[in-house]
């Protein structure tokens, strides 16, 4: 879009920008009420079947990623218009999904404003390198991204290093306020978690929340993976970069089916969102529906997302993601001339 363009369009949407109390209160209502039965479902049938009982917990695990889309909304202050009923919703949401609420705002706002810019790489984002950059790398670098990179270390072991422990520490750029907000979370955590253990045994408590927190985990980090992570996405250096290029082209429209776009909030219309974080996960899907340059984006879906696991490195050159195969030539070829 052009200047003028994005500026009409811009107050097209902004009654889409204002949250609905209603609206709001309706999803807390039927995201933390099934949340709870059928974590208390799943209590029950452990007398009956272990593999019920992970049934239900991978059920529920649908609803804690729902809880962590209201968590994100009140992070940007789209759930509420109060901004003191988004932090108090906010930080008991970030207890239920094992995320401080102030420490991830200030990440997550980073994201948004330099998402798709390879300039500013780094913080609230998943780890890029360029060609240029892997091919100039040591060995123990390149090993090193090839280990993050590696669907089974990032999906397997992320959910755990990350919600388990990096949440549990504040960043060194952390004001107070930030740091006593994630010593409340970890605090709550503690308390919440510690007591149902002592009350139904931690045995039981691990089969259960263990397999919602895994799979909520793993399938929150594919979301925000696959959504930035497809071949023609777009990446630029700070001088060229632009922001809402980096939402509509460098953001993708994850096409799922309905129950698992209801029960990931709408979070698919990922462009939509990054062309305006203030717009309400309850409004995306009408917005992305009625307006027109909103459709025009790069669009997948279940089987196509799965190919963004070979995707590693962003080719500047042909403005595309590449897998290691693609430059095994290029990685070899400076030992061979050195000879």
């Amino acid at each position: 879009m052009l200047k003028k363009e994005q500026l009409s369009f811009k107050k097209e949407i902004a009654p889409y920008e204002k949250s609905n109390l209603k609206a709001s209160i309706w999803q807390l209502v039927n995201t933390l009420i099934p949340l709870v039965a059928l974590w208390y479902l799943a209590y029950l049938s452990l007398s009956v079947s272990y593999f019920l009982t992970i049934a239900l917990a991978i059920c529920a695990s649908g609803f804690v990623i729902r809880t962590f889309i209201i968590f994100h909304d009140c992070c940007h202050g789209s759930f509420f218009k109060n901004r003191t009923a988004n932090e108090i919703v906010g930080t008991i949401a970030g207890v239920l999904t094992f995320v401080p609420y102030l420490q991830w705002k200030a990440t997550h706002s980073i994201h948004h404003a330099t998402s798709s810019n390879l300039d500013k790489r780094g913080i609230g984002d998943v780890w890029v390198m360029t060609i240029e950059e892997y091919i100039s790398a040591t060995p123990w670098q390149r090993l090193v991204y090839r280990v993050y990179r590696n669907p089974f270390v990032m999906f397997g072991l992320g959910p755990i290093f990350i919600f388990l422990f990096s949440y549990r520490l504040n960043r060194k750029e952390a004001k107070r306020r930030e740091r006593i907000n994630t010593y409340i979370t970890n605090t709550a955590i503690v308390v919440a978690y510690g007591l149902m253990c002592w009350a139904i045994g931690w045995q039981a408590f691990l089969m259960i929340q263990g397999t919602m927190f895994y799979v909520s985990g793993a399938l929150g980090i594919w979301l925000f993976y696959v959504q930035h992570q497809f071949e023609d996405s777009y990446f630029e250096n700070e001088e060229d970069w632009d922001y809402v290029k980096a939402a509509m082209d460098g953001s993708s429209y994850y096409k799922l089916p309905k129950i698992l776009q209801w029960l990931t909030g709408n979070i698919g219309f990922h462009h939509v969102h990054h062309f305006s974080p203030r717009i309400p996960n309850y409004y995306l899907e009408e917005l992305h529906d009625t307006k027109a340059p909103l459709q025009n984006v790069q669009t997948i879906t279940l089987a196509t997302s799965l190919k963004s696991l070979r995707f590693r490195l962003w080719d500047e050159q042909g403005k595309r993601f590449v897998s290691f195969r693609d430059i095994r030539h290029l990685v070899i070829k400076p030992a061979i001339d050195l000879k």
